[in-house]
């Protein structure tokens, strides 16, 4: 039995910070888990811009609601469906992924949440557990499926690790370079062949 565990942006979406970036115009918020290993000190770094330029939770939405999934994202998911059990393990939170998730025909995704207050000011994110990715990884594994998992940034690495096959897809040349072990995939066609390798090999 086999599982492939996906990442969501960079993988089958746009990063939804730097498209907030560019929206706004804020070059400080296009710094993403790609550039920073440390997600809580990443997120803090974030709020503290949105405090500061008095943006919230309405005017990310606003964002997102423009945006799509990656070319050939839907099809990808779609064909990957068919053959294997699929869970999206993302760092996104449920506040901002949905409108893309419904594009992407609502695979299973296990994220965060945020604390908005009555303004739609954001207070305070919230963690459904740390290292969530791997440890979704070692659960499903202890209820013995065999897990492909595949993203772009640093805080996919420990689940690529735990996974029996970890394999990094667009990812920034610095996390190749510090990742050597992993093979690269740069379009669907690619991910798609080495996850099945994977699977016939493990």
């Amino acid at each position: 039995m086999k599982i492939v565990c996906l990442d969501l942006e960079g993988v089958l979406v746009p990063e939804i910070w730097i498209a907030f970036a560019e929206a706004t115009g804020i070059e400080a918020l296009r710094r993403t888990t790609r550039d920073e290993p440390d997600y809580d000190k990443l997120m803090k770094y974030r709020l503290d811009i949105l405090a500061e330029k008095g943006l919230g939770l309405p005017q990310i939405q606003k964002v997102i609601a423009g945006l799509s999934p990656l070319e050939g994202a839907k099809a990808f998911l779609d064909g990957l469906r068919e053959q294997y059990q699929v869970v999206i393990l993302s760092d996104t939170f449920y506040e901002f992924a949905k409108p893309l998730m419904e594009q992407l025909g609502m695979p299973t995704l296990f994220c965060h949440r945020l604390e908005a207050d009555a303004t739609g000011k954001l207070v305070n994110y919230h963690l459904r557990m740390p290292d969530q990715k791997r440890a979704a990884v070692k659960a499903f594994q202890g209820l013995n499926f065999k897990c492909i998992a595949a993203g772009d940034s640093y805080n996919d690495t420990a689940m690529l690790g735990q996974a029996e096959a970890g394999i990094l897809m667009h990812p920034p040349e610095n996390v190749i370079r510090e990742f050597p072990q992993y093979p690269v995939a740069r379009d669907y066609d690619t991910l798609r062949r080495y996850i099945d390798e994977a699977a016939a090999r493990i």
